[in-house]
C-alpha cells in the first residue's frame, strides 16, 4: 500500500516539474518579441528591470514556500506511517491507512492549488509589465 501512496506521490511530483518546465518554456518564447515591438531605454528600461526582478523574486520566493509546504508535509506523511506499526488491531490498521490515504492526497491537492495562485498571480504581473 506503501509503495502506491509513493509511487502516485512521486508521479505526481514528476508531472508538477513537467509543467512548470513546459510553462517556463511558453513564457520565454513570448518574451523575444517584447523588446522588438517597442525598445526600452533609460528610465523606462531600468523600471521594467526592476519590476521584472521584483516579479521573478516574488515567483522564486512562492517557489520556495510550495517546496517548503511539499517537504513538511511529506515528513508528516513518513511520520504518520510508521506511526501504523503502532495498531493493535486490524481494523485499526485500516482506519489508519484510510486516514493516511486521504491526509496525503489533501495535502497533494493543496500543494497544486497553492501552485496553481502563484501561477495565476505571475502571469497577471507578466502581462501586466508585457502590456506597459
Amino acid at each position: 500500500m506503501f509503495n502506491q501512496v509513493f509511487d502516485n506521490v512521486r508521479q505526481a511530483t514528476e508531472t508538477t516539474v513537467q509543467m512548470q518546465q513546459e510553462m517556463f518554456k511558453t513564457w520565454l518564447k513570448m518574451w523575444p518579441g517584447l523588446p522588438a515591438s517597442a525598445p526600452l531605454r533609460g528610465e523606462k528600461l531600468q523600471e521594467f528591470q526592476k519590476k521584472w526582478a521584483a516579479t521573478v523574486g516574488d515567483m522564486l520566493k512562492q517557489q520556495r514556500e510550495v517546496t517548503e509546504a511539499q517537504f513538511k508535509a511529506g515528513l508528516q506523511s513518513i511520520d504518520r506511517a510508521f506511526q501504523l506499526g503502532e495498531a493493535k488491531t486490524p481494523e485499526e490498521v485500516r482506519a489508519k491507512s484510510l486516514e493516511l490515504w486521504q491526509k496525503c492526497f489533501e495535502d497533494l491537492r493543496q500543494v497544486y492549488e497553492t501552485q496553481m495562485h502563484g501561477f495565476e498571480a505571475v502571469v497577471e504581473k507578466w502581462v501586466e509589465l508585457a502590456s506597459r
